[in-house]
């Protein structure tokens, strides 16, 4: 758990610590690739009136104090003597990895924050629920027939045999199971320890993987990003979903393995999936994602 100060304010979906200072003099730098920077500025000078923001930019090395950041280059934080980073996310995936590449990018002594929820978990609930009866409900199937011109009504699934398996028991993959149990699905989960969420059936451990993937109909992946969950959904694991099981990945594109999963989407083991990120984005434009097929 990351010590932030229990003192705090809102600031769109990011939590900014009320005391981050109290000098008149302190600076913060902002940066993010696609986020529109002038809103962010505008914003922390509100909430934050004694405090001077701006907008990083190359060539910029001027003194700071606090860097509020997502996918920051290299540059922007090497060799400054900085009291914290807060990344504007879940994960701090992009900063470790330049890190193992260019160690001169931050100071060992630099405190490194990342977001907990701060609204990401309505957001994911969202998500979730609305794929998940999406697929329920058949629509993929009857888009694709719409797109045949194909008038045809369809047998419907039963939620009895519409079990929704999540892999990940952190704070977001049980905000997950709190929004799908409305709905009446069978909900089971997958983490390294026994979880006691009610309605939920726990399954913990590699021991107890294949037993949560047999009856796992839609495969929720919410898993953090480390050495042990990279390439996690490959072919071995889809082989254990059955047959015309869908995956919905929430957490991280290394998670998948991308070969595999497009090997079981053509063969048909499994009935459809959805992936909010990639390994590499932007997709390429010669990516395989863009020639997938949709068939009822």
């Amino acid at each position: 758990m990351l010590n932030i100060p229990l003192k705090t304010l809102i600031i769109g979906a990011i939590i900014i610590p009320h005391n981050i200072g109290s000098g008149d003099n302190m600076e913060i730098i902002f940066y993010h690739p696609t986020f529109n920077a002038a809103w962010w500025v505008n914003a922390l000078e509100k909430a934050l009136p004694h405090v001077r923001v701006r907008e990083w930019k190359a060539g910029d090395n001027n003194p700071a104090d606090y860097a509020l950041v997502w996918q920051p280059p290299v540059e922007m934080l090497a060799g400054r003597r900085l009291k914290a980073v807060f990344a504007l996310g879940a994960g701090v995936d992009s900063i470790l990895s330049e890190l193992n590449t260019h160690p001169e990018m931050l100071d060992a002594s630099i405190p490194l924050f990342r977001l907990e929820d701060t609204g990401m978990g309505l957001q994911m609930q969202e998500y979730a629920v609305s794929q998940v009866l999406h697929w329920f409900r058949r629509f993929d199937d009857y888009q694709a027939l719409k797109n045949q011109a194909i008038w045809k009504p369809l047998p419907e699934y039963t939620r009895e045999e519409f079990s929704v398996g999540i892999m990940g028991a952190g704070i977001l993959g049980s905000k997950v199971a709190e929004s799908l149990q409305a709905w009446g699905f069978p909900l089971r989960c997958w983490s390294r320890s026994r979880k006691s969420w009610p309605g939920v059936e726990s399954y913990a451990g590699r021991e107890e993987l294949d037993a949560f993937l047999n009856q796992t109909r839609v495969l929720i992946n919410l898993l953090p990003n480390t050495a042990q969950t990279v390439g996690i959904i490959n072919r071995e694991l889809l082989n254990k979903l059955p047959d015309g099981a869908y995956v919905l990945n929430l957490a991280r594109g290394v998670h998948v393995n991308e070969a595999d999963l497009l090997a079981a989407l053509e063969s048909g083991k499994l009935k459809g999936a959805m992936l909010d990120v990639f390994s590499q984005e932007p997709l390429p434009q010669e990516s395989h994602y863009g020639a997938t097929r949709e068939s009822p």
